[in-house]
């Protein structure tokens, strides 16, 4: 894929942490995000998907700059990333906006629906008095809600409409791109359903282009045309939505596969499940990051580091053919997968 064609690019991206209190941990450096390369098409979905303290919410802050990069480069819309302005600081937040994972925490209770829907739209001067009302309920309108529910608190909704007024308000600055860490990990499962299908169908209205953040590959696999799974801060496996799911590569996709509460496609395999508590990113393991849980760990394993490298094709696929539900150009991605072994 050419940088052209790529909305997001990051490329050898890390964030490291200096310890300086805690019993273990003084002195030392933990390792968040370790040296990652993702592209991310316009109007496509990324799906980064992996456990708790696998790099995923690290790597959503670096993408919305709430915190500087350790290293490696970042471009947005086919500049690279700069942030050290006030100005440039605005600019960017009219590109990239988050939903966040939970919609009881994002909102403020002391304010009104309209008041938080409009802040973001008051703050970058986009419009004020009667035009700025229409404008919120416009978008209160376009999530679902009704344009009375600006007079509310957030504590007098529902969880799937705390959700919504977070994505209105998201929507409020005309982004070009979400992102979407955990956004429907804090919701019965009966409203899930209905906030992707939501995000889907504003994705197609307005072309905006999503970086979504789970550790379910149920949901990242219902939306993404892309997949990368993150293990201690590195990408084990990246390739299309249909190469992962159908064909998943890498013990670590595998259990992932393996421990999620639904199957997302009927021949996938389920391989074993990794049942050892995942390591400490400040005391890496050698080699490969995932032999000390893997089935299939062997000698060469805690030696080398495996590199990301490329795998075979999908069997019968042909170059350019969509073969997922929402492929798409960047459906013909390699396969890439960092394993010593062909699983």
């Amino acid at each position: 894929m050419s940088a052209a064609t790529a909305f997001i690019r990051a490329e050898d991206l890390r964030k490291q942490y200096q310890l300086r209190r805690g019993l273990f941990g003084k002195g030392k450096t933990l390792h968040a995000v370790a040296g990652v390369d993702f592209e991310v098409p316009a109007g496509s979905t990324f799906g980064l998907v992996g456990e708790s303290g696998s790099g995923k919410s690290t790597l959503a802050r670096l993408l919305l700059a709430a915190e500087p990069a350790s290293g490696g480069r970042l471009h947005v819309d086919g500049k690279p990333l700069s942030t050290g302005t006030a100005r440039e600081r605005k600019a960017f937040h009219r590109l990239v906006q988050p939903v966040l994972q939970d919609p009881y925490a994002s909102l403020n209770p002391l304010m009104r629906i309209g008041d938080i829907v409009s802040e973001p739209m008051r703050i970058h001067g986009l419009a004020k008095g009667p035009a700025l009302a229409a404008r919120v309920a416009a978008l209160l309108q376009s999530v679902g809600l009704t344009p009375s529910l600006a007079q509310r608190f957030p504590g007098e909704l529902s969880g799937g409409q705390r959700q919504r007024v977070a994505i209105a308000r998201a929507l409020g600055l005309a982004p070009r791109a979400l992102v979407l860490d955990e956004p429907v990990s804090a919701l019965d499962v009966s409203i899930q359903a209905q906030i992707l299908n939501l995000l889907k169908d504003i994705q197609r209205q307005q072309g905006l282009t999503y970086v979504l953040i789970s550790h379910d590959l149920a949901v990242v696999a219902y939306m993404s045309s892309q997949i990368g799974v993150l293990y201690l801060g590195e990408f084990v496996e990246l390739g299309s939505r249909d190469d992962i799911i159908r064909n998943p590569r890498h013990p670590y996709t595998r259990a992932l596969m393996a421990s999620s509460e639904s199957r997302v496609e009927s021949g996938a395999e389920s391989g074993a499940a990794a049942v050892a508590e995942i390591p400490s990113p400040i005391a890496l393991p050698p080699g490969c990051r995932f032999q000390s849980r893997c089935p299939h760990a062997a000698p060469r394993c805690r030696e080398h580091k495996p590199a990301l490298r490329e795998v075979g094709r999908e069997v019968g696929r042909e170059v350019g053919q969509k073969v997922g539900p929402d492929a798409g150009p960047e459906a013909g991605a390699a396969h890439r997968v960092a394993c010593h072994f062909d699983l």
